[in-house]
């Protein structure tokens, strides 16, 4: 294999490379919502605060009312919340809050900690509220573990997307969420982030292909650690190798790779970035350098919980009639339409 270095299974969790951590995929199919923005079913044989099984097409994860992640605490690194179908509800320890979705991003920075949770109200009370959400664990290099923490939001309408064709006429679309590709810049990230120096090559695209479309994936810089997961599609053929969806490929930076997408439109997620190259202790939602830094993370939240809780409830949702927001720790507010 040229561009190849290894292709693995994915499963919820799909493993990644320096500087990323992990991506948690979530698919969920959940049926259409009651009163209180949980689904309209029966809780009846989940786990419920530990439901991760896929009963019926959908989880609850650690909520009891409403799908999600109550509030639990982050330091030492970043999460890049991609919601392409759905929606997610964001509360944190700083006062900050926002409901995003339908193909917007966040871009949370814990840096020295924060509390947040994130959970998934289901408006649709007629129909069917399907989530599709990719989180991406970033690391944060040792001089920015300990930075304020910070989100930033961008927005599905302000996101640039590349569509072209191949020779063939099939269509190709590239969400650039980071970086650039064919010139075409990504916004801002975080003002922290590993990915705000553009030498550290950092690139997140989300890439559909057409049913049969050609698809060449550029050649970067030598060095880079690079991931394709195909997680939606029949099968792409490269290389010689015929292989079906929900695998991932690392690939050789600085070699171009060439895809040949099967019979049914293919979706693919892309990440890059130059290593960190430092030493790194997780544990849970803690990430540094040494498992002393953990051990004093854990002291610190015990004792402020990175600022306490200033909602009603760890599970906390937005009204019903609330569109896509965000308002941040300093009091500014974004609006955007439903």
């Amino acid at each position: 294999m040229k561009a190849i270095k290894k292709i693995r299974q994915l499963g919820a969790q799909w493993e990644t490379q320096d500087p990323f951590l992990f991506c948690a995929y979530h698919l969920d199919n959940y049926p259409k919502g009651n009163e209180t923005l949980g689904p309209d079913a029966s809780l009846a044989g989940r786990n419920i605060g530990m439901d991760f099984h896929g009963k019926d097409g959908w989880n609850m994860y650690h909520g009891t009312t409403v799908p999600g992640f109550p509030a639990h605490p982050h330091r030492g690194f970043e999460t890049i919340t991609v919601v392409e179908k759905g929606l997610a509800d964001h509360s944190d320890s700083l006062g900050a809050a926002g409901r995003f979705g339908e193909g917007d991003v966040q871009w949370m920075t814990a840096g020295k900690g924060v509390q947040h949770s994130e959970m998934f109200p289901l408006l649709n009370q007629e129909g069917e509220n399907p989530l599709l959400l990719f989180q991406l664990w970033l690391n944060l290099p040792r001089a920015s573990k300990m930075v304020e923490p910070h989100y930033k939001m961008l927005w599905n309408e302000d996101i640039p997307i590349v569509t072209h064709q191949d020779e063939e006429g099939h269509d190709i679309r590239v969400k650039v969420i980071a970086g650039s590709y064919q010139g075409t810049e990504a916004l801002s990230p975080a003002p922290d982030s590993w990915a705000a120096q553009k030498e550290n090559g950092v690139e997140i695209w989300l890439v559909t292909l057409a049913s049969n479309a050609t698809w060449s994936v550029p050649k970067g810089a030598a060095g880079l650690n690079r991931t394709l997961y195909f997680y939606e599609g029949h099968e792409i053929i490269t290389e010689g190798y015929q292989i079906p969806k929900e695998h991932g490929l690392d690939l050789i930076s600085d070699e171009e790779i060439t895809l040949q997408n099967g019979n049914q439109t293919g979706s693919f997620l892309f990440i890059q970035g130059k290593p960190i190259g430092e030493p790194v202790a997780k544990q849970g939602p803690f990430v540094m350098n040494s498992y002393e830094e953990i051990n004093e993370a854990i002291q610190e939240y015990r004792q402020t919980e990175f600022g306490g809780w200033p909602w009603p409830s760890h599970d906390h949702t937005h009204d019903r009639e609330k569109g896509r927001f965000a308002t941040h720790a300093d009091g500014t507010e974004e609006i955007k339409n439903v």
